[in-house]
């Protein structure tokens, strides 16, 4: 773990190192968020303006709550349909939250909330000329994806699967074209991981943090899934700098077979 104490990464000039930014929608109780939020190490954490449970303070007492945390917030615009929804409530957020990032969220879809990718580039391309330091919720298609960074976004966040599905990486041969294809971009898989394994499997394609809610809020144990998955992000993120043994078609033996084996040289020598 001391390895990982010296790996830390940047979004838009901010050093983090911690790899896992957390939501804070869902929870049974503050307590509960509190407790987990401390468990899994997330210096970030995601709050929205629209999505916030009611029942677990609502409003201002709970984004005071949340504040009192001592993490870095990054207001997020869930549940906006349109560009200029999006823009509207970036800008409400920067006054509200007193902080420029924002997580961008355009939904095109309502059954799998899916973001609409026009939506979300034209919003992310008149945020970012106002001065906002823009982290698009899109999907893993690299067109789009060049465009956002084309559009000044310096951070992307493709999704894993469908919000809350839990499914893990539907797609890791896209997941890992963008990693590769976009090699100066930190990138944050956001949304549908649902188990810490699916958290490692993110670090090792070489993304650079991974941004859940669901996993860990309506876990039974939401404090030890936010340490499993801490845990896992650093084993992925290990398992990548080491660097991974090849693939093969064919078995290869571990051992190597050079001459006779011991046991069947004493087996001969003993023959009568």
């Amino acid at each position: 773990m001391n390895d990982l104490a010296h790996d830390p990464w940047q979004a838009y000039g901010v050093t983090l190192h911690s790899r896992l930014l957390l939501g804070t929608a869902l929870y049974p109780s503050p307590e509960v968020l509190r407790q987990a939020v401390s468990a899994s190490g997330a210096e970030v954490l995601t709050v929205s303006l629209r999505r916030q449970a009611p029942d677990a303070g609502g409003g201002d007492n709970l984004w005071r709550y949340i504040g009192s945390l001592g993490k870095r917030l990054l207001p997020n615009t869930a549940g906006c349909h349109s560009a200029r929804e999006a823009i509207t409530l970036a800008h409400m957020a920067r006054e509200l939250f007193q902080t420029h990032w924002i997580k961008l969220e355009v939904i095109g879809d309502d059954y799998n909330l899916q973001p609409d990718p026009f939506q979300l580039l034209q919003a992310a391309t008149a945020l970012v000329q106002e001065g906002f330091a823009v982290f698009p919720y899109c999907t893993d298609d690299l067109v789009l994806c060049q465009r956002l960074v084309d559009a000044g976004c310096q951070v992307l966040m493709p999704w894993g699967a469908p919000i809350g599905t839990g499914q893990g990486l539907l797609n890791p041969y896209a997941l890992q074209t963008l990693a590769k294809r976009l090699p100066g971009i930190p990138l944050i898989v956001d949304a549908g991981l649902g188990t810490p394994s699916h958290a490692a499997q993110a670090l090792e394609l070489g993304f650079a943090a991974v941004l859940l809610n669901t996993a860990v809020a309506r876990a039974t144990d939401p404090v030890r899934m936010a340490e499993g998955f801490k845990l896992a992000v650093a084993a992925g993120r290990l398992g990548y700098r080491a660097g991974a043994m090849p693939k093969r078609q064919t078995a290869h033996p571990s051992t190597p077979v050079l001459g006779t084996p011991f046991w069947h040289a004493q087996s001969t020598d003993a023959a009568p």
